[in-house]
C-alpha cells in the first residue's frame, strides 16, 4: 500500500515539474520575441584608435516599446510624408503660366441661304395664315413692333464678326400690314324668301332661304345649300348656330276648340334631319301670346363631323295649322376645330 503512495505522489510531482518547465520555456520565447531587432549589425573592425587603446565599446541596447511607437506614428504630421501617403494632388505653388497659342482654324462652312426681309415677312405670313381655323381665336399682336430674327443669320453674322468688322444691322421688321383677327372661313346668315304653312300635327324641314338684298347678310364657304336650307359642315368641328323663326297662329285663334295644355309649337336644329338621334338645338313655346305674330329664338352649339349637315324643323302640335313668315332668320358660323 506504501509502494502505491509513493507511486501515485512520485507521478504526480513528475506532471507538475513538466508544467512548470514548459511555462519556463513559454516566458523564454516570449521574452526573446520583444527583444528589438537591429537593422545594423555590431562593428566588428575597430579604428585604429581604438585597437591601440584597447578599449572597445559596444553599442547600448535599448529596448523598444511597440505600442508607444504605434502611437508616435498615428501622431506624426501629415506635412512630412507627401504624395504616397495622400492621394489628392497638391497645387503647385506660383501663379498660372500664359494661355498657349490658338489651333489652327478650321474648314470655312458652306455658305448659308441669304435670308432677306421679305422672305422672314413672307414665311410669316405663311406661319400664320396655316394656323387653325378658329374664329374665336383672335390672333392680336400688340401695338408693340414685331421683331423677326433668324438664328442662322445670327450666327453667320458672329462668324463674320470675328474676322472683319461688323457691319450696321438691318431696320427692324415692323408688321403693320398684318391683320389682327383671323378670317373667319365658314359662316352664313341667311333669311327665308317665302311664307311655308305648317298643317296641324305635322313637322317640317323650312328651306328655301335667301340672301337678303340688304347689306349685311353674308355666306362664307360652301356649306349653305338656300335650296334646301341645309348648311354641311366642310370640316369637323364645332359650330354655332341660331335661329330666329316669325309665326303666324291666327288660325289657332280662330279656331272654336279651346287651347289645351299640349297645344305648343317647337323648333329645332336637328343634324342629318335626325333630332332624336342626335343632340339637337330644341325652342318650346306656348300660343297663349295675344299678338298674331310671335317669334321664337333658338341657340346653341353643335359639334359636326365632316359631311354632316343641319337645317331647321319646326313641329306643330296644336289643333290648328300656323304659318312661318318670310323673313326668318337662319345663322351658323365655325367656332373652332
Amino acid at each position: 500500500m506504501k509502494c502505491w503512495m509513493l507511486a501515485l505522489v512520485t507521478t504526480l510531482f513528475w506532471i507538475q515539474l513538466s508544467l512548470f518547465r514548459e511555462v519556463n520555456a513559454k516566458k523564454e520565447r516570449k521574452k526573446q520575441k520583444e527583444t528589438p531587432q537591429h537593422t545594423e549589425t555590431y562593428n566588428a573592425t575597430l579604428s585604429n584608435s581604438e585597437e591601440l587603446s584597447g578599449n572597445t565599446k559596444l553599442p547600448e541596447i535599448h529596448r523598444v516599446d511597440p505600442h508607444g511607437s504605434w502611437l508616435d506614428f498615428v501622431k506624426r504630421p501629415v506635412g512630412n510624408f507627401p504624395g504616397k501617403c495622400r492621394k489628392r494632388k497638391r497645387p503647385l505653388p506660383g501663379p498660372p503660366g500664359p494661355p498657349g497659342p490658338p489651333g489652327p482654324p478650321g474648314q470655312p462652312g458652306a455658305p448659308g441661304a441669304e435670308v432677306t426681309q421679305e422672305v422672314l415677312l413672307r414665311e410669316f405670313r405663311h406661319m400664320i395664315k396655316d394656323e387653325p381655323k378658329s374664329p374665336l381665336t383672335l390672333v392680336t399682336f400688340f401695338s408693340l413692333p414685331v421683331v423677326l430674327f433668324s438664328e442662322a443669320t445670327e450666327r453667320r453674322a458672329s462668324t463674320d464678326c470675328q474676322s472683319s468688322p461688323c457691319p450696321t444691322p438691318p431696320p427692324l421688321i415692323l408688321l403693320d400690314g398684318i391683320t389682327s383677327y383671323r378670317r373667319i372661313e365658314e359662316a352664313f346668315h341667311c333669311k327665308l324668301k317665302g311664307p311655308i304653312t305648317v298643317d296641324k300635327k305635322t313637322l317640317v324641314e323650312l328651306q328655301i332661304f335667301q340672301t337678303p338684298p340688304a347689306k349685311g347678310a353674308f355666306i362664307r364657304g360652301s356649306g349653305m345649300d338656300l335650296l334646301t336650307g341645309r348648311f354641311t359642315a366642310s370640316m369637323t368641328g364645332i359650330y354655332q348656330f341660331s335661329a330666329n323663326v316669325h309665326i303666324d297662329h291666327s288660325e289657332v285663334k280662330k279656331s272654336k276648340t279651346q287651347l289645351r295644355a299640349r297645344d305648343n309649337m317647337r323648333v329645332l336644329i336637328c343634324i342629318e334631319s335626325l333630332c332624336h338621334r342626335y343632340t339637337s338645338l330644341e325652342m318650346i313655346v306656348g300660343f297663349e301670346s295675344n299678338s298674331k305674330i310671335f317669334t321664337v329664338y333658338v341657340h346653341g352649339l353643335l359639334e359636326l363631323q365632316a359631311g354632316q349637315y343641319t337645317s331647321i324643323f319646326v313641329d306643330n302640335a296644336a289643333g290648328a295649322s300656323v304659318t312661318i313668315q318670310s323673313g326668318s332668320d337662319f345663322m351658323g358660323m365655325l367656332l373652332g376645330l
